[in-house]
């Protein structure tokens, strides 16, 4: 497939832009808008866009209303291998699930500008600029680097595990782990700081994304059928209010 125009209508503005992509479905590297997770339903869209205007954050509110509440469960047993292989190229029923490039690297293409791939390669990116939706920084990143920037799962993998994933067959916990609607290229420190919390112990220190964030948490939640907590549920309502 050729490369194509995209026309997206943001929801709750009037602002339209063009994407490109490539013949496997990643963004090309000439565009990179961020975009708000209402309007990015599969996740393949970049970045994480504030949720400003007020029928975007009343949407907002009725989404995370959705979501089903319980205690949180035991982490007895879990593991990232539980998960399957860290970003093999295994999942099905996933966007860019068997396209032969890593998940990770998928995720790098979709966000990093200014993206540089191994020489030979159209999947392995050695260089690239991030703007971090979490801290606000741009990190000039190498693969040399590679922990500088770490791909986060908004919903974390232990979390799943303790609110019901735990029960899950493997095909589906390899889903919910290289869907890019649960994953975000972000500052290390930030990823290593987060590690499996959830919204009510640990939220994206710029304030600005927080509605969208959260948005984006329970979207995954609800596509997979978790439950939250009951605290989490109170401080993603509060961050969209």
């Amino acid at each position: 497939m050729g490369a194509r125009g995209v026309v997206i209508v943001v929801l709750g503005a009037a602002v339209m832009f063009s994407l490109a992509t490539q013949g496997d479905g990643r963004p090309k590297d000439e565009t990179r808008v961020r975009v708000v997770p209402l309007a990015n339903l599969d996740g393949v869209r970049p970045g994480l866009a504030p949720v400003r205007s007020a029928g975007d954050r009343s949407e907002a509110v009725g989404l995370i209303k959705r979501l089903r509440v319980k205690g949180m469960g035991p982490k007895t047993g879990y593991t990232r291998t539980r998960f399957g292989g860290n970003w093999a190229d295994t999942a099905k029923g996933v966007p860019y699930a068997r396209n032969g490039c890593r998940t990770r690297d998928d995720l790098l293409a979709r966000d990093g500008e200014d993206v540089r791939y191994l020489r030979g390669s159209r999947c392995v990116v050695v260089s690239m600029r991030l703007r971090d939706p979490y801290t606000g920084r741009t990190i000039r990143w190498r693969r040399q680097r590679a922990d500088e920037v770490q791909v986060d799962h908004v919903v974390p993998l232990s979390y799943e595990w303790r609110m019901g994933a735990s029960r899950w067959p493997m095909a589906k916990r390899m889903r919910i782990a290289n869907d890019p609607l649960n994953l975000i290229p972000v500052y290390g420190d930030a990823n290593e700081a987060k590690g499996g919390s959830g919204p009510a112990s640990w939220l994206p220190p710029v304030r600005r994304v927080r509605c969208a964030y959260v948005v984006r948490f329970a979207q995954v939640a609800l596509k997979y059928g978790l439950p939250v907590t009951r605290a989490d549920k109170a401080t993603m309502l509060a961050q969209c209010r």
